[in-house]
């Protein structure tokens, strides 16, 4: 059972480095974000990989459509050679209407994903890879320790092609320890799989939780009250996340609120 903490979006870019060495050795992992007009996902990695010398730095995530899985498998493979077994690469859809913005609308965003991991974890094993988007390309420098390549993803079809294809799967902040079970029945994985939850960590007074839980809703489609959270005393947090665990979560990633992130972790830490 990993612990991992979110850099969320919302934090001037500035601020990363000190939080990433704030958490170095507390938790298992820092999770980076990539959304777009936000901050670029690989760049944010890069930076807290090299301030820190423990955390393992997950990206979450890099949307299929507006990244080429050359480009990907590159990154990937530079990351993981510089930072070996400390680095792990999520994939996923992008939000449809953030790619329309951008002219990288998918017209079939499950075969588009799918292949997207398929050919980044070939590259990275060191093959040479020929499909519709790539022509006999391959790694000069393939890594020797291959970071695992993990899908964010939330609904039916996209959790089994995650089962099929990818070494872990995402689960967005809202999914609670009742969804969990229904989610690794859709994902079903053939072998070892990862399964990563996103959560929102309030310690304190939780009327900060009020907006992320309603935009968490609005992705969902659920009501806000549907909408799960480590909150509450430092004590009901922790519940929240050993329940997470005790649901099937290998990883859970405290997503905190606010203009003081750190502390809404300590308070959490203190209590686990």
């Amino acid at each position: 059972m990993r612990l991992g903490v979110m850099f969320d979006r919302d934090l001037p870019p500035e601020r990363l480095i000190p939080f990433a060495r704030a958490l170095d050795s507390k938790v298992d992992d820092l999770w980076v974000v990539e959304d777009l007009g936000w901050t670029g996902g690989l760049t944010s990695a890069a930076a807290a990989l090299a301030a820190t010398s423990a955390l393992r730095v997950g990206l979450g995530i890099a949307p299929a459509p507006l990244r080429n899985p050359m480009l990907l498998a590159m990154e990937f493979a530079n990351l993981a050679r510089l930072f070996p077994s400390r680095f792990v690469g999520g994939v996923g859809h992008g939000v449809q209407e953030w790619m329309r913005q951008v002219g990288a609308a998918a017209t079939s965003p499950l075969t588009l994903l799918e292949e997207t991991i398929t050919s980044v974890r070939a590259l990275l094993r060191g093959e040479t890879v020929t499909n519709d988007r790539l022509d006999g390309v391959r790694l000069v420098h393939p890594p020797a320790v291959v970071p695992p390549v993990v899908a964010g993803v939330k609904g039916p079809r996209s959790l089994a092609v995650s089962g099929r294809v990818a070494q872990g799967t995402i689960l967005p902040e809202g999914f609670g320890p009742a969804a969990i079970a229904p989610a690794l029945e859709r994902i079903s994985p053939a072998g070892e799989h990862e399964l990563i939850v996103f959560t929102f960590l309030c310690v304190g007074d939780t009327a900060e939780l009020a907006g992320p839980k309603a935009g968490a809703a609005r992705f969902l489609s659920v009501d806000p009250a549907e909408v799960f959270a480590a909150e509450g005393t430092p004590a009901q947090a922790a519940a929240a996340v050993k329940a997470l665990w005790a649901a099937g979560a290998g990883t859970v990633v405290l997503r905190p609120v606010g203009d003081d992130p750190l502390a809404h972790v300590e308070g959490l830490l203190s209590a686990l």
